[in-house]
């Protein structure tokens, strides 16, 4: 079954005090449907791209951070050509014990060598992990899941969110991502959560279905979010918190605080 976002309660600000967006009762009128609500969280998260370069050295002091949020470390697996730093998972890497696994061949990746690196990572990390993948990252997971996987890492491994994974077996594909065709249709060894869009370019919401029941994971509706990347109007997408929290036992609201941001999670 497919589910949609976690709601999100996002305080007034100064900002929609003036526009006049704010009820009588100090809540933010919602009738609009939602949209408003997301024009807000969308200009959050805008400001919290600058924010963040401000919070992140004194995020970095706070040795008790990782223990006082949740216990994992998190993997960050991008994509064709990286994330940049506009993309969320740059903004989520700011976070203490978040660490990306770097494939050094963004532009021409290959099978045989980001399956071994992420294999690498996986091992070398100090902590149990919850991966976060996007785009061909996801292809990437679920290989080195298919090819990889022994019981050595039934501890090791929490879970993973797996981010608009692309549909590499459509005609129309990136010729430099063929080589992560087919896309595995095995069961995910461990928990595991794919979030699609309604209108990505690179995968169709029913395709995008199909694949999250092949791998064994819950699915989640994101809505009209494209691809989920830095040209999607998503910002640090706050809204893929309260799924990262549910993988690795983080405090959802801790990490928006850390981020910058003014949403609060229920």
């Amino acid at each position: 079954m497919a589910l949609s976002y976690s709601s999100a309660v996002v305080a007034p600000t100064s900002s929609t005090r003036k526009r006049g967006l704010e009820n009588a009762n100090g809540s933010i009128d919602r009738t609009t449907g939602g949209l408003l609500q997301t024009r807000l969280l969308i200009a959050d998260c805008k400001e919290a791209q600058v924010q963040l370069e401000l919070h992140h050295s004194s995020a970095k002091r706070h040795h008790d951070f990782g223990e006082e949020v949740g216990p994992h470390g998190v993997l960050t697996i991008p994509g064709l050509e990286n994330s940049g730093p506009r993309h969320w998972q740059s903004a989520w890497d700011r976070l203490p014990h978040f660490t990306r696994v770097d494939f050094e061949a963004w532009s021409e990746p290959k099978l045989h060598d980001w399956v071994p690196k992420l294999d690498r990572a996986v091992r070398e990390s100090p902590r149990n992990v919850v991966l976060v993948a996007h785009s061909l990252g996801c292809l990437a997971l679920s290989w080195w899941a298919a090819l990889s996987w022994s019981e050595a890492f039934r501890e090791k491994v929490c879970g993973a969110l797996l981010v608009a994974p692309p549909d590499v077996d459509a005609a129309e594909t990136d010729a430099r991502i063929r080589d992560f065709r087919p896309i595995p249709r095995v069961r995910l060894p461990f928990p595991s959560i794919v979030v699609g869009s309604r209108n990505d370019p690179y995968c169709s919401f029913s395709r995008a279905q199909d694949i999250a029941t092949a791998w064994g994971s819950e699915f989640v509706d994101a809505g009209f979010a494209g691809h989920i990347n830095a040209e999607s109007p998503v910002g640090v997408w706050a809204e893929g918190l309260p799924l990262l929290a549910r993988l690795t036992g983080h405090n959802p609201n801790l990490l928006v605080a850390e981020l910058g941001l003014r949403t609060a999670f229920a």
